[in-house]
């Protein structure tokens, strides 16, 4: 096991460690106090300069419900950020431990290999527990402040359970507290990059419940608000939390500071960019103007705003200077620009959540005196069906669908300027389909079909047919899996990059179960059936977080599919083109049966949503379903037809390429195939002419006719 030497003489500074001010466990805690008293300071002055806390003449829950919840809300904030931050370093950032490597210790002189790992492991294992325990005390103080009481009582721990079991609120509360207890359990069992990657994605996961109790603006924005405060909080406890457990584990890098820090400041651009985005998009919807900047919430913006460009600065600045002078052993500027970056950034989260606990100028009130439809979808209703133009020139943005289809369209474009500048061939055709697919996406998840689906059944089943039959034939074309393998860089120090995961998850078992042919198939007749004819489909147009695992969903299930029948990217064995074309038949029919039933059917699906809209342009919602179901016919023979024209071709050329194989192969050794069946032929036909018995009167010779039989095969 390869180790590196540790200079222990007071005063010393390493070249491959940072300065002696931040060397030791005592500076480094010192910093990270430093970032948290500094976010508690911002945090209680612009609650008192907002008025955020000032007692309320009715209800009012006393001075420690009214302070204590934002200080408490500020400790979940940095809680989960250091959780978050600490498992994405050892998921995608540090090199774990070797197998061999003994436990961890504090060996006086040598550092082990991993050791930076080791620590960043146990950090988020304590913070995992501390952002849980923080999240109980906020679930109180959240009751007592909606309700209006202060803590305590005869009756508050009955009131406690009513409120988690029967108001929305409460109970979005409790589901983000037991995933966040599920996140902490998972912090202490991670022994690996896999198992802190899953980590990291139920983190991710516990943070959409917290998304949805913040400031929706009313109903009207209330999805945009959502996926925009996920986003933001997302980007946050990547960007901010990584930083803070780079600094906390400072003295044990060694070595891995050059790649780690390189590493860190590429996923800290994209979620730098992704705390950018949706903060601009919260501040429109919440502000309601230009004038908005002018109340205390507005200021409060503006002060954000321009404590996150300063951290911005400071980032380009990482990238430009200081982390190429890593390499160099100039460590000094780079630890300095860090500190001052993790105190800003206590700063700006403390100022986040003195907004979250200020009221915006547009107020979170329901929706009151609108038509039914606009009361239920929560936006405004068109005053006429849809036409043709209105398909594409109508749009009801998804946040987040949107920014994921544009950072792949970067992505996508970033791999194939890199494989062209060291010389690498991709055709251009590939990078077209790809951005075909994805802007397909777009389209049915933020366009027409997106602002229609949730009013017509008719419209709905656009946004399906196209996520499972159309968008994945143009993804499979574009080999994105072969794109990304060939452009990503390789890592080799045992920790997994983006290549890395990619591969592990292309080559997992789960991978292979679902990309098997038959699976795939079941696949999508078994989700249409159960997502259509249960409670799902009225789900995914109430819940918005449903409504994205649809879109994720179908997708996954379609390209799955495709990619068993015309893909190009590695995978698991492809089975023969009959059966191929026996799966695809298969599925044409379940489509054709599948928009016959729903033609044929006398019951309305999601009934409480289609049924009860009142369309101002009048609609029979039980003969717009039974055009969904000719939509769902008529259009699924299309993208089939091209599938089966596809697949025939596909045959074709594997038939030529065999043939062709086989021509040169018999140039190279004389066709020693077709000689050596003659020969056994032959022998088997004997010396007298012919086999006992068999009839040789047509005055063929054994040889010629033996040559004769084997012309076909050859």
């Amino acid at each position: 096991m390869t180790r590196t030497a540790v200079d222990t003489r007071p005063g010393a500074v390493r070249a491959d460690g940072p300065p002696r001010w931040i060397a030791t466990p005592v500076g480094r805690w010192r910093i990270l106090a430093a970032s948290a008293v500094v976010g508690v300071v911002a945090l209680v002055v612009a609650i008192a300069l907002t008025g955020a806390a000032t007692p309320t003449l009715l209800a009012d829950p006393g001075p420690l419900v009214r302070w204590g919840l934002p200080v408490v809300d500020l400790v979940v904030e940095l809680a989960a950020a250091t959780t978050v931050g600490a498992l994405v370093l050892c998921a995608v950032i540090l090199p774990p431990p070797p197998p061999d490597a003994p436990p961890s210790g504090r060996p006086a002189r040598v550092r082990p290999v991993g050791a930076a790992w080791r620590l960043s492991q146990r950090i988020a294992a304590a913070a995992g527990v501390v952002w849980t325990l923080a999240l109980a005390v906020q679930l109180v103080l959240t009751y007592a402040r909606v309700s209006g009481r202060p803590i305590g009582g005869p009756t508050f721990g009955e009131e406690i359970s009513v409120f988690l079991g029967q108001i929305e609120l409460g109970r979005l509360l409790l589901t983000g507290l037991v995933l966040t207890a599920l996140v902490a359990l998972l912090a202490v069992a991670v022994g690996g990059t896999l198992s802190a990657t899953f980590a990291v994605v139920l983190a991710m996961v516990a943070l959409a419940p917290v998304a949805s109790t913040g400031h929706a603006s009313g109903a009207a924005n209330h999805e945009v608000a959502v996926s925009s405060l996920w986003l933001h909080l997302a980007g946050v406890t990547l960007w901010i939390g990584g930083l803070a457990i780079l600094v906390a584990v400072a003295g044990a890098l060694g070595r891995d500071l050059r790649p780690a820090a390189a590493r860190y400041s590429s996923l800290a651009i994209w979620a730098y960019a992704l705390v950018a985005v949706s903060g601009v998009a919260n501040a429109a919807i919440r502000l309601g103007g230009l004038d908005g900047l002018a109340t205390p919430y507005g200021r409060l913006v503006l002060a954000k705003a321009a404590a996150t460009l300063a951290l911005g600065v400071a980032g380009w600045w990482h990238r430009r200077r200081t982390i190429p002078r890593l390499t160099q052993g100039r460590t000094a500027a780079f630890w300095r620009l860090v500190v001052g970056e993790v105190l800003l950034a206590g700063g700006v989260m403390g100022l986040a959540v003195a907004l979250s606990s200020t009221a915006p100028p547009v107020p979170d009130t329901p929706l009151v005196d609108v038509p039914p439809a606009e009361w239920i979808t929560g936006y405004p209703v068109p005053d006429h069906g849809p036409s043709g133009l209105d398909w594409f020139t109508t749009w009801r943005p998804d946040l987040l669908v949107l920014i994921g289809v544009v950072s792949a369209l970067v992505v996508v474009l970033t791999w194939y300027r890199r494989l062209r500048a060291r010389g690498d061939h991709w055709p251009v055709l590939r990078v077209v389909s790809l951005a075909v697919g994805l802007l397909l996406i777009a389209w049915v998840s933020s366009g027409g079909p997106a602002l229609y689906g949730h009013l017509l059944f008719s419209a709905h089943m656009v946004q399906h047919m196209v996520l499972v039959m159309l968008a994945p034939i143009f993804l499979v074309l574009g080999a994105p899996v072969t794109l990304a393998v060939r452009a990503l860089p390789a890592r080799d120090d045992g920790s997994r990059g983006p290549r890395e995961l990619l591969l592990g998850l292309v080559h997992s078992r789960w991978a292979g179960f679902f990309a098997n042919p038959v699976v795939a198939a079941v696949n999508i007749v078994g989700s249409m059936i159960l997502f259509y004819y249960t409670p799902l489909l009225l789900l995914a147009l109430t819940n918005h977080w449903v409504h994205l695992w649809m879109i994720v969903h179908f997708t996954l299930a379609g390209y799955m599919f495709v990619n068993v029948l015309i893909g190009i990217d590695p995978g698991p064995r492809r089975p023969g083109y009959p059966l191929r074309l026996l799966l695809l038949f298969a599925t044409m029919a379940f489509h054709a049966f599948f928009g016959l039933a729903l033609m044929e059917g006398t019951q309305l699906l999601a009934a409480p949503w289609y049924g009860a809209l009142g369309l101002p342009w009048g609609v029979d919602a039980l003969a717009d379903q039974k055009l969904g179901g000719g939509f769902t016919w008529g259009f699924g023979e299309v993208p089939s037809l091209l599938l089966a024209i596809a697949l025939g071709t596909a045959w074709i050329r594997d038939d030529d390429r065999t043939a062709r194989r086989l021509d040169r192969k018999a140039d190279r050794d004389g066709d020693a195939d077709l000689a050596a069946y003659n020969a056994m032929l032959a022998a088997r036909s004997g010396p007298g002419g012919g086999a006992p018995g068999e009839d040789v009167s047509d005055g063929a010779t054994p040889d010629a006719s033996a040559a004769h039989r084997a012309t076909p095969d050859a």
